[in-house]
């Protein structure tokens, strides 16, 4: 097994090597210089001439490519040219910060997802099963920052359940993890009705009726195994998003993760900082995904017989 998982991350470094390289040049081709934003716009030319050669702005893109690849290989991110701090230091922070609020979103995904896809295939047709579609196709329609907003306003300003702001406390993390979970929960519950609505029609179901099984131990013990299956890679996938989807949330509630910072590094064309985000989000995103991979195979017993 393990040899199996070091395998995937190995194959895997090309493609984070080719998502930084596209990263890499996207933000090379954008106009504006950075050493001009850092400095001001009535900076001397000699001077912006002087500090692009000291960070090698003025050498050829895959040259500054590979240099910066062997650097962030070795956890050096380079300087951030807003802050003028080492750019690792500056995620090592706000990293945690940002797993904390992406892993309890995807708990709440997950458990709101799968409850109420359950809910919703058992009352197939029913009042609950059209309330509960209703609210997952809402969670996957409504973008992000709509849903923060709408969600702030009713229970920050007008209910004051929650903090507006802050990361002090875990009744802080509450409504920033629900507006983060709610787009994957949605994905969630209608994966989860579907596949357990076309399980519920097969011949084993059928059988464990027929030999006098409680309807709940049907669904629970036979239907739901196999019924989850597709679901775990569809979860693993929603991680990613939910990561992705840090950016707006803790934008809105001011939360000190990943998200804002990167959106801080867009504004002042802090490449340095924008850049080490980034390769880091892969790379969590790949082994997220290999994560979810190798939890397929173990929870799908075909997938082991066949790679024996």
């Amino acid at each position: 097994m393990l040899r199996k998982v070091l395998k995937r991350i190995l194959i895997s470094i090309p493609v984070l090597v080719g998502v930084v390289l596209l990263i890499f040049i996207m933000l090379r081709i954008v106009p504006g210089d950075p050493v001009t934003t850092m400095m001001g716009e009535h900076v001397n030319p000699a001077v912006i001439e002087k500090i692009s050669k000291e960070m090698g702005l003025d050498k050829p893109l895959y040259v500054q490519f590979l240099q910066y690849i062997a650097h962030a290989l070795r956890g050096d991110f380079g300087t951030s040219y807003r802050l003028n701090r080492n750019v690792t230091k500056i995620i090592l922070e706000a990293f945690p910060n940002t797993v904390k609020l992406s892993l309890l979103a995807a708990v709440v995904a997950w458990i709101i997802g799968i409850v109420a896809g359950i809910i919703a295939a058992v009352r197939q047709n029913k009042l609950l099963d059209r309330l509960f579609m209703g609210g997952a196709l809402i969670g996957v329609s409504m973008p992000v920052f709509m849903t923060a907003l709408v969600l702030q306003y009713l229970f920050a300003f007008k209910f004051k359940w929650f903090p507006v702001s802050g990361f002090d406390s875990f009744r802080a993390m509450i409504l920033p993890a629900i507006v983060l979970g709610w787009n994957s929960a949605g994905s969630i519950a209608r994966m989860t009705r579907s596949n357990l609505v076309e399980i519920m029609q097969n011949d084993f179901i059928r059988t464990a009726r027929a030999k006098g099984l409680r309807e709940r131990t049907v669904v629970y013990k036979h239907a739901l195994k196999n019924a989850l299956i597709p679901v775990v890679t569809l979860a693993g996938m929603q991680f990613s998003q939910v990561f992705a989807g840090a950016v707006l949330v803790e934008t809105v509630f001011n939360w000190p993760g990943m998200g804002r910072l990167a959106y801080e590094s867009i504004l002042r064309k802090d490449y340095p900082t924008l850049l080490g985000i980034l390769f880091c989000s892969v790379f969590v995103v790949i082994i997220a995904n290999v994560l979810t991979d190798f939890a397929y195979r173990f929870l799908d017993p075909k997938m082991r017989v066949g790679r024996r």
